[in-house]
């Protein structure tokens, strides 16, 4: 009988270790893992680079208080702002940390110049932003709600492409929009570059800040190091996590020198963000992916999985409706529920996960390679015959 806590319906299956895309049980069994970690594995299982990071930092130091200076995380905060538009970095543990200072930071900016009313964040109703408190009413979404109130104020939210709502909203107590220009656990929902800008229009127009999660969607999971890039704007305040690890809990908050004025002495702290031992694999992740090459070939991989996952819907159309996402955060949405789709997939040897609207997530690490991907479509093409 197990001591843990029911609050997740695990699969009757464990793993003992795991390389690159494959995971392997006890006897031995492999499965190509196209979850991975829910897109925290950007680079898979067991990458070289990774475990000589961890081995090296871990035999000098592993954690010291952020009362002091420390090196690598000065280090790994100039990598991020020398590739993306921030000019400053707080370091977190993971996704909902980073949403959770991310409001913290919008709403102290406006306190600082002598705006404090100005505190209402608007949101996507039934986006994700992570499961604190704030994060789950900053969903809206009555599921994640439910049992835990009351409820937390300060959020108000719009329907997903409803730009007529969005504007209506918008009051002069709306401090910024916060929106996950890829909704992940909302179903692969692809926020429209044209959208985008608008969007950041809006933002200027009315004097708001802009939060664009990308925790699932960032560190080159769409073949761009944000998924903002392709609409070329610029955001005010960008939560990160997941990739960014590459499967060590780091999440961080990205911000302009603007916002981050206001994050002064005691506004805001984390007793493990930002240790020795995770930033020193955030900066292995940094050089891996900004290897020469290395986004280009999760875009050419990329356009040949969804071609190819294409011509599948077109053979089985009543099985598939749509093929969604961009780079390596892709969904299958189905005509029916998933569930029995993905244990079928899980008993080919293939593992997948959930979301919204009937969504399989197909998540597979960004340095998969063609042949890999030609086993998962040989399996998904299996299962929609069988």
């Amino acid at each position: 009988m197990s001591s843990l806590a029911k609050n997740y319906k695990r699969r009757n299956i464990s793993f003992t270790k795991g390389k690159g895309s494959f995971l392997y049980t006890k006897k031995g069994t492999k499965y190509l893992d196209f979850v991975q970690g829910i897109a925290v594995n950007s680079l898979g299982h067991a990458n070289p680079s990774l475990v000589n990071a961890i081995i090296r930092q871990s035999k000098k130091l592993w954690h010291v208080s952020n009362s002091f200076v420390i090196p690598e995380g000065e280090q790994l905060a100039k990598k991020l702002t020398n590739k993306t538009f921030a000019d400053a970095v707080i370091f977190q543990n993971s996704g909902a940390e980073a949403t959770e200072a991310a409001i913290k930071v919008a709403r102290r900016y406006f306190y600082s110049i002598g705006k404090p009313k100005k505190n209402r964040i608007l949101c996507i109703k039934n986006s994700f932003h992570g499961r604190t408190i704030a994060a789950i009413n900053a969903s809206g979404s009555k599921k994640m709600i439910e049992g835990f109130g009351p409820k937390v104020g300060g959020f108000d939210h719009f329907k997903f492409g409803n730009h007529k709502e969005l504007k209506k909203k918008i009051t002069n107590k709306t401090a910024a929009i916060m929106i996950e220009p890829i909704m992940g656990e909302g179903g692969i929902k692809v926020i429209p570059t044209w959208c985008l800008k608008e969007i950041r229009k809006i933002c200027n127009k009315k004097k708001i800040l802009l939060i664009l999660d990308e925790v699932q969607c960032g560190i080159g999971r769409t073949g761009r190091f944000f998924s903002y890039e392709y609409a070329s704007i610029k955001p005010d305040i960008v939560p990160i996590a997941k990739g960014i690890g590459g499967g060590f809990p780091i999440g961080a908050v990205l911000m302009t020198k603007k916002v981050s004025k206001a994050m002064v002495p005691g506004t805001h702290g984390s007793t493990f963000g930002g240790n020795p031992l995770a930033m020193a694999v955030g900066n292995a992740v940094m050089n891996e992916v900004f290897k020469k090459g290395f986004l280009k070939k999760v875009n050419s991989n990329s356009k040949y999985f969804i071609s190819e996952l294409n011509k599948i819907k077109k053979k089985f159309p009543k099985i598939i409706k749509e093929i969604r996402g961009k780079g390596l955060i892709l969904g299958i949405q189905l005509h029916h529920d998933q569930t029995k789709f993905i244990e079928n997939l899980m008993k080919n040897k293939l593992l997948t996960i959930r979301a919204a609207e009937n969504v399989i997530r197909v998540l597979p690490p960004l340095n998969v390679n063609k042949k890999e991907i030609n086993m998962a479509l040989k399996i998904i093409t299996k299962v929609c015959n069988s």
